[in-house]
């Protein structure tokens, strides 16, 4: 198996790759349950909680400064790819059109088939971070999270939300789908924080 589809990784890639990960030879799909068929003129996106409640359509995201990334992405089941290209509008960006309680200190992530999953504010905040649309020049596969997913770069890839659609700003921290599930409450690759034991 892991000549097959994974290697470890080489001397120069040490400072890329966490502790305990192997380097992908493809980009893996891992979801729990269904994947959601989402019709792209009805996407939506909802902000509430201690933010103004605001929807947004997928041409509002369009409407913004859109930037290619290329990011590191680490799964917690032991494999990363490098490099993985992405077009998309910045978190930073996305927040200048929400106005959010200072009594915010979480968020939870919201998804088409009712996963969800958390993250402090000031995870989320995080300049590198980005919703993205497009995969290596291509639109977003149903598979990968699309229309739209977050990517959280510097967690476990569970915390980059496929099919996300809404944020939920909170004064505490609450746990998301896979915390109650046994998985760790933030997710650092560097630190090995995959599960809650």
């Amino acid at each position: 198996m892991l000549g097959k589809f994974f290697k470890k990784p080489e001397s120069e890639q040490s400072d890329r790759v966490p502790p305990g990960q192997y380097l992908t030879k493809g980009f893996p799909v891992l979801t729990y349950g269904n994947t959601p068929q989402i019709d792209t003129d009805n996407w939506q996106f909802r902000v509430w909680g201690l933010a103004t409640e605001k929807t947004f359509s997928l041409a509002d995201f369009m409407a913004l400064p859109q930037h290619d990334f290329t990011a590191d992405f680490h799964c917690v089941t032991r494999w990363s790819k490098l490099d993985v290209q992405w077009t998309g509008v910045k978190v930073t960006d996305f927040m200048k059109l929400v106005e959010v309680d200072p009594k915010a200190v979480h968020v939870m992530e919201h998804c088409y088939g009712d996963y969800t999953t958390n993250i402090p504010l000031e995870d989320f905040l995080r300049e590198e971070n980005f919703f993205a649309h497009t995969l290596f020049g291509e639109p977003l596969p149903a598979e990968h999270g699309g229309p739209m997913r977050l990517i959280v770069p510097h967690l476990y890839a569970w915390k980059s939300a496929k099919w996300i659609n809404g944020l939920e700003f909170l004064r505490q921290e609450e746990s998301g789908f896979w915390e109650r599930n046994g998985y760790h409450r933030r997710g650092e690759p560097w630190a090995e924080e995959r599960y809650s034991y």
